[in-house]
């Protein structure tokens, strides 16, 4: 069809007695062009010659094809003007039954002289390139169409064409038969030559003989063509299906995802009346075509199971003895037989079953986990046309481990849900088994554990290949995918148009890497599970993504909105910010995450040191407890030390719309009202800390931001002031400092056994 889109962008500037000549309303309009355009230009028009005779008969078939289809086309058209014009068209082209190949050539000539439009374009479109485009190029790559379907409808039509008409000649042949046999006996045996009408009737019959015989060669030949196309158009289906499902995995890191499946429903239950159609035509064709009917039957078993898909995926991280909802949808639920709700059972099978599932096709019959409400019944919603069961208020009670090899961990280990189902379609003779599996899953019994798991799901969706084997996927990637896979993942957490810059990504190489070397090429490196988040940093007491995660979920509940203007410059090394710093003006600053806290944003500036230069000062990071309390804005609005945002931005500027605060609260009950203020002790960081030193030092002892109302500025330490365990005063440290606030055990935590036991564990 890529001809006729660039021959449809010069319609425009082509005059209407132009356009008459080359599409004559009365015999091939151009709405008939339109109509057909897929089909026509995948046809061999370009083969017909006047002189080769021997062609009649295929261009004979091209014609019929086309008639036959605007009269389908008109019965199914409600529109009374459409349909008079549709049939008008049809009954126009019966004049060229007698000369079909001339019709093929006409046909041939129409597409000659588009394509020589299409290369000497009229002068009005020199300026528009796009309308020249070549038409032997490719295609951009579209949304799933069905062009194959519609070459499929015209081949069924005309088997069941040249069906009635093979009916009819037959009829035909019996009436002479009768006729020639009530002429009597001498007749039959042409005993009398003499007489003109019989022996016309004799050769009339014969020539009926050889035609039907023809006839029902083409016709079985036809219907094989026919079964032949609906295997090419059912495998493009199934892969369209295999595609949708692989997208909706690929989106938990963000890729774009369209999850309309009205095409895809719409092109299952045509290929399923049109195998129902084929069937038929197989059962009237006079002598049984085993094969045929075989393969029907084993592409309609193979729709059938295909039709099952789960359209609302369970989250991929599932705590026990949580609720959570999940939803099948089966593509034809009108093809339902009526009667005997159709009831769908969820079970939790580990990686080993799903494996053996898809490569030998057994159901599991261990449960290797209870699961609560997992029964649901397949319901036909006549509003959105889908037919789903919907499973509300699933749950895990409990889960069976399998046996960890070395030093994996239960957040590691991969599950999934197990859909099934017995179904009966109308139409056929016995029930379907079906089956379907959702993403994999990672099953965790405490919240501590979901970081990780969420570690494993992220591998997984990212570098796992299409229909592999249940669930291999690479211990080592290259870092280039891995770069894709952090910065998609950032802005689709974070909801932003922002993406991660090559100075971001550089970081996040040299922290991955452990490469302090700011000249460092990281590009050809490959990255392993191990360093994505097996092992901790180096001088750190977490993982790569655990470190990463704290900053994705700070910028998605505190910061979107500087994120997205690009006032955060993210992620960055000491070592670079220094060199961007080195030769600004006193109270330039910009905005990083820690570098080692998880879930933490710090402000680096230049001041002024005591010998009369410069210095690098970092403030310590703002966490989400200290963000809850008082926004970023108006923590960089108190704080008189900052002056330009970097490069040389005035902070009030860019800043001062997110500043928050309002005139002090009148007296109430007595009290005095208070407002909360940042301050920042000037004296925290060491002289000898300057532009020279390059040497990195924990933000343990950066300096220290302090909230202060007016009362407390008097009165006993600072809500500011560091706990002993390194941590923010307005968030939990525990005696190793390694749990940031909204990870603090509770002290009136309601955990079973076993949850404290796989804690132990980990």
């Amino acid at each position: 069809m890529a001809q006729w889109l660039l021959m449809s962008k010069l319609l425009q500037y082509i005059p209407t007695e132009s356009i008459d000549d080359l599409y004559p309303p009365a015999t091939f309009p151009i709405y008939v062009r339109y109509l057909l355009a897929d089909w026509i230009e995948r046809q061999p028009w370009e083969d017909f010659e006047l002189e080769k005779v021997e062609q009649q008969l295929q261009a004979q078939t091209l014609l019929d094809q086309i008639i036959i289809y605007l009269r389908s086309k008109a019965e199914q058209e409600t529109n009374v003007v459409e349909k008079m014009r549709l049939m008008h068209t049809s009954s126009n082209m019966e004049m060229f039954r007698q000369q079909s190949l001339n019709f093929g050539v006409m046909v041939r000539d129409m597409l000659r002289k588009e394509r020589h439009l299409i290369n000497n374009p009229p002068s009005q479109v020199e300026n528009h390139p796009h309308v020249t485009q070549s038409p032997n190029r490719e295609p951009a790559a579209t949304a799933p169409n069905m062009c194959d379907v519609d070459d499929l409808v015209y081949k069924v039509l005309y088997v069941q064409d040249c069906r009635q008409k093979i009916h009819q000649q037959q009829e035909d042949l019996n009436w002479d038969r009768q006729n020639l046999e009530s002429k009597g006996p001498s007749t039959q045996n042409g005993m009398d030559p003499q007489n003109t009408e019989i022996q016309k009737l004799q050769n009339n019959i014969q020539q009926q003989e050889y035609n039907l015989k023809t006839m029902a060669t083409n016709r079985l030949q036809l219907l094989k063509e026919a079964v032949d196309c609906l295997v090419r158009c059912q495998a493009r289906l199934i892969s369209q299906l295999k595609a949708w499902s692989w997208e909706q995995h690929q989106a938990t890191i963000g890729h774009p995802f369209d999850d309309n499946l009205g095409p895809m429903q719409t092109w299952c239950e045509q290929l399923l009346a049109l195998n129902g159609k084929l069937k038929q035509e197989g059962m009237l064709a006079g002598n049984p075509i085993p094969e045929l009917q075989e393969r029907l039957a084993t592409l309609q078993q193979a729709l059938i199971k295909s039709s099952l898909l789960v359209d609302k995926q369970p989250p991929q991280v599932i705590k026990t003895q949580s609720k959570f909802s999940t939803t099948v949808r089966y593509l034809l639920g009108d093809k339902v037989a009526p009667g005997k709700p159709v009831m769908l059972k969820a079970q939790i099978i580990t990686e080993a079953q799903a494996r053996n599932l898809k490569q030998l096709g057994t159901i599991p019959s261990d449960n290797v986990g209870e699961l609560i409400n997992n029964t649901a019944i397949l319901e036909n919603n006549p509003t959105s046309k889908s037919t789903c069961a919907t499973f509300r208020n699933m749950s895990v009670k409990k889960i069976k481990r399998a046996d960890r090899k070395g030093t994996e961990s239960v957040t590691e280990e991969k599950f999934a849900l197990l859909f099934s189902t017995e179904i009966n379609i109308t139409g056929c003779d016995s029930p379907y088994r079906i089956q379907m599996i959702s993403v994999p899953v990672v099953v965790i019994v405490h919240g501590s554990q979901e970081i990780n798991a969420m570690a494993t799901v992220i591998w997984d969706c990212a570098f796992s290949e299409p229909d592999r084997i249940p669930f291999v996927v690479p211990d080592r990637v290259p870092w280039k995918l891995m770069c894709m896979t952090l910065n998609s993942k950032f802005m689709s957490e974070v909801q932003t148009q922002h993406c991660l810059n090559q100075y971001n990504l550089h970081f996040l190489a040299q922290k991955i890497f452990d490469q302090p070397d700011i000249s460092g090429d990281f590009s050809n490196m490959m990255v392993s599970w191990a360093q994505f988040n097996k092992e901790v940093l180096p001088g750190r007491q977490f993982t790569f993504w655990q470190w990463f995660e704290g900053a994705m979920e700070l910028t998605k509940r505190h910061l979107k909105a500087y994120w997205s203007e690009g006032v955060i410059f993210g992620f960055i090394g000491k070592q670079h910010l220094h060199l961007i710093l080195k030769e600004r003006p006193n109270g330039t600053f910009l905005l990083r995450f820690s570098d080692s806290e998880i879930g933490g944003i710090t402000i680096a500036y230049v001041a002024a040191s005591e010998n009369g230069g410069q210095k690098i000062q970092n403030i310590q990071p703002f966490s989400k407890r200290d963000l809850e309390i008082r926004c970023l804005g108006n923590r960089i609005g108190d704080i008189d030390n900052l002056a330009f945002l970097y490069p040389e931005t005035p902070k009030h500027g860019i800043f001062g719309k997110y500043y928050t605060d309002d005139p002090l609260p009148s007296p109430e009950g007595g009290y005095i009202g208070v407002r909360l203020q940042t301050k920042v002790d000037a004296e925290v960081v060491p002289a000898s800390s300057n532009l020279s030193s390059m040497t990195p030092r924990s933000e343990r002892q950066e300096m220290s931001p302090q909230v202060l109302s007016p009362l407390q500025q008097f009165q006993g330490p600072s809500f500011g002031a560091e706990s002993p365990g390194g941590a923010s005063g307005f968030g939990f440290s525990d005696t190793n400092g390694i749990f940031p606030p909204e990870m603090a055990p509770s002290t009136n935590m309601d955990v079973d056994l076993d949850d404290l036991l796989e804690d132990f564990i980990q």
